[in-house]
């Protein structure tokens, strides 16, 4: 069984170990910053252990990579690289509209996701729930480098020329903006934001979180709804008012609605 050094943090993170810890034996998680000198004692104690890095967002710095080498801290990241690089791939693949979701496995470099890469591929006919694009693509990275550790091919330098970059979701996004958006677009806003930074919008003077949402066909009726550019609408089927629980619509207007 091959010994695994993991980096990681949230929802990639732990999708990813659970696999890896089925069929590696990990001997260290690290997930912060002081954990990296413990990687570097283990790594002194376990020079055959390979290191696996999925949603770290802490600088690795030359002295850590060199540890590694030749084949590096193999990073699984959700995107067909060099396209979404950065901290927010998944999110901004929903937001710009993707349909399919894509992993690769890098060796991480100084540069952010610029390493060359070892394996690609892409997922078609996924649901469009964040929760499950994290998942699936966790999983087929994590169950790809199992299977590979020890036989891994020469890894392809990226094309710099076609890279694109996202940034960290930021709370200032939050708010929906559907008198500039279509319903598609703030539906993608409503799913991409899911956990963090949180989808709002304000009802009858109260902010709240949108956690359930669908388009609204038509002739179809919604006891709650969301107008949107066009003359189109969502649905609100779960929301959650600020400072209070999560409630289904027909609820939330007998109670806030004046």
């Amino acid at each position: 069984m091959e010994k695994v050094l993991f980096f990681g943090n949230g929802p990639l993170a732990d999708y990813a170990l659970k696999i890896i810890s089925e069929k590696c034996e990990v001997i260290f998680h690290a997930r912060s910053k002081e954990d990296l000198e413990k990687i570097k004692q283990l790594k002194s104690e376990y020079p055959e252990a390979h290191g696996i890095l999925a949603s770290f967002g802490i600088i690795i710095k030359p002295d850590i990579l060199e540890l590694f080498e030749p084949e590096g801290i193999l990073n699984i990241h959700p995107s067909l690289l060099p396209a979404y690089r950065g901290a927010s791939p998944i999110e901004t693949a929903i937001l710009a509209g993707d349909n399919d979701f894509s992993v690769s496995i890098m060796k991480l470099v100084e540069g952010m996701d610029a390493g060359p890469i070892y394996y690609q591929t892409t997922l078609s006919n996924l649901p469009l729930n964040k929760t499950e694009i994290y998942q699936e693509l966790a999983e087929t990275g994590a169950k790809w480098l199992c299977d590979n550790l020890t036989k891994l091919p020469k890894p392809i330098p990226q094309n710099e020329k076609k890279a694109t970059f996202c940034g960290k979701l930021d709370k200032n996004m939050s708010f929906l903006t559907p008198k500039t958006d279509t319903a598609e677009q703030t539906m993608r806003k409503i799913i991409a934001f899911q956990g963090y930074p949180k989808p709002k919008y304000t009802f009858f003077g109260k902010n709240c979180i949108i956690l359930e949402a669908h388009t609204l066909n038509q002739g179809e009726t919604a006891p709650l709804t969301i107008p949107c550019l066009n003359n189109q609408s969502i649905a609100v089927d779960i929301l959650q008012p600020e400072g209070k629980k999560p409630i289904d619509a027909k609820s939330f207007l007998n109670g806030y609605k004046k």
